[in-house]
């Protein structure tokens, strides 16, 4: 991903709603008790990792069992002292109190609450890019420094391709623009991370960089799971335990959940968004525009999905009065410049979730020669009584203005093809009429025409159209 465009925006659950579920995940559930446990007599060792001989008490405390009991517990610790939920009050002596965020965690706001959580998940990411513990062990050198390069492992590389990982994740999350549960089959999150764009068919290397790299993930995912961030469903035992079977790129559709399916939480959308904001990236939320100017939600909203700009518009719409907000939205939707289209498709279908109140609006600019047209589409499919026929100059403009919308906002989608040839078949003469339009985007609409339109015919007639639009206004 590149920090100079913005992410398609996401849809935050309520911050209290997040709260609840941060306190609940089982991770940060055990740093707090391990906090509220901790008292004069907790020791911790030179890092400010609880003591060896206190490990027991611990994973008692919290109610562990099984090989891994302890190493749960000595990371709920680690936890509990990043987040700030434990003090280190005297390194040499190792001794410890409770932190001031752990007070936080009960009398504390939502916000709050969120904060911890989020110092809990950056302690856990950085975890998740470190190699089994015993890999580390073995590579300690007589200095008890660990030798990476035995490893062939490198801590920045490794942790940039987890934030890359992480950062896809997202992005295959909220780019969805509509309904879906935003699970992700572990190939796939591992393909786009090492499968070149434009690649065909890929080659057995990078399939076979695919298929560690999946290894690495299902480890890296089950780490992450317990703060929250994702929902995970393993790779199966049963792939990892028979040699002959290596993961791939590409499965079988039946398959494809033995390969492991991940998904973010909404409380790891939320924090996945936290740290893109932290590391420099856009990435707008619905609601960022609700307090915001109509020019600036126009504006804004002109690179979202329609759902996404459906709900940042109701969340606009929802702090003003219906007669207020509609004329507002049409004095942001005028002008001339390449971006005036699609702010006018845009407040167009906010003025379909707009009611009868404003009406009176809409009147208003039944004459503007840029608002009428939309004007007289509002009020005709309320019902409004004694609605003005528009001109044929009217008509031809809004459709060029309504075409160049639609081409700002999806390209040469399927949708616009259609409605080029609805067009061409509807009017006989539209080229020999619409390349008179006085509108900024004439010829470009022309040309799109021509491009789309799968009769040759047509498409020749949309062409020579274009060429005399440009040579009008040359003239």
């Amino acid at each position: 991903m590149s920090d100079s465009s913005p992410l398609p925006p996401v849809r935050l659950h309520p911050e209290a709603e997040l709260a609840r579920a941060a306190l609940s995940t089982p991770l940060l559930s055990r740093a707090v008790r391990l906090a509220r446990w901790a008292g004069p007599g907790t020791r911790v060792d030179a890092g400010g990792g609880l003591a060896e001989e206190q490990l027991p008490a611990a994973v008692e405390l919290l109610g562990l069992s099984g090989d891994d009991a302890a190493a749960y517990a000595s990371e709920a610790w680690r936890v509990a002292v990043d987040a700030g939920l434990v003090e280190i009050v005297d390194e040499e002596a190792g001794t410890v109190r409770a932190g001031e965020e752990l007070e936080l965690l009960t009398g504390g706001s939502p916000r709050d609450v969120l904060t911890v959580w989020l110092a809990a998940l950056e302690t856990v990411i950085a975890d998740a890019a470190v190699p089994d513990l015993d890999d580390l062990v073995d590579a300690l050198d007589e200095g008890g420094e660990v030798d990476f390069s035995s490893l062939g492992w490198d801590p920045q590389a490794e942790a940039d391709f987890l934030d890359g990982v992480l950062g896809n994740l997202y992005l295959l999350t909220v780019g969805e623009d509509g309904p879906g549960d935003g699970t992700v089959p572990l190939p796939a999150l591992a393909a786009s991370m090492l499968v070149p764009d434009g690649m065909g068919e890929p080659t057995n290397d990078v399939l076979q960089q695919v298929s560690d790299a999946m290894m690495r993930l299902d480890d890296q995912f089950r780490v992450l799971e317990p703060v929250g961030l994702v929902d995970y469903r393993p790779v199966d035992e049963a792939l990892m335990a028979d040699t002959d079977e290596e993961p791939a790129a590409t499965v079988d559709d039946t398959d494809v959940a033995r390969y492991g399916m991940v998904r973010l939480t909404p409380l790891g959308v939320y924090g996945l968004r936290a740290r893109l904001l932290e590391a420099g990236f856009e990435a707008p939320a619905v609601g960022d525009l609700a307090d915001k100017g109509a020019d600036v939600l126009l504006d804004g909203t002109a690179r979202f999905g329609r759902f996404a700009a459906r709900a940042e518009t109701e969340q606009w719409l929802a702090r003003r009065e219906p007669l207020a907000a509609a004329r507002e939205l049409l004095a942001a939707a005028r002008g001339a410049d390449a971006g005036a289209p699609l702010r006018r498709l845009r407040c167009q279908q906010a003025l379909s979730l707009v009611g009868a109140e404003a009406e009176p609006a809409l009147r208003e600019v039944l004459d503007d020669p840029e608002l009428g047209g939309l004007a007289r589409v509002w009020l005709s499919e309320r019902g409004a009584a004694e609605v003005p026929a528009p001109s044929e100059d009217m008509v031809f403009w809004l459709t060029v203005d309504t075409l160049a919308a639609q081409l700002a906002a999806e390209g040469n989608s399927e949708e616009l093809q259609a409605l080029v040839e609805g067009l061409a078949a509807q009017h006989s003469g539209f080229f020999a009429a619409a390349w008179r339009v006085e509108h900024p985007a004439t010829a470009e609409v022309l040309d799109a025409m021509g491009r789309l339109h799968p009769d040759k015919k047509v498409a020749k007639q949309a062409r020579k159209a274009a060429f005399k639009a440009r040579s009008q206004h040359a003239g």
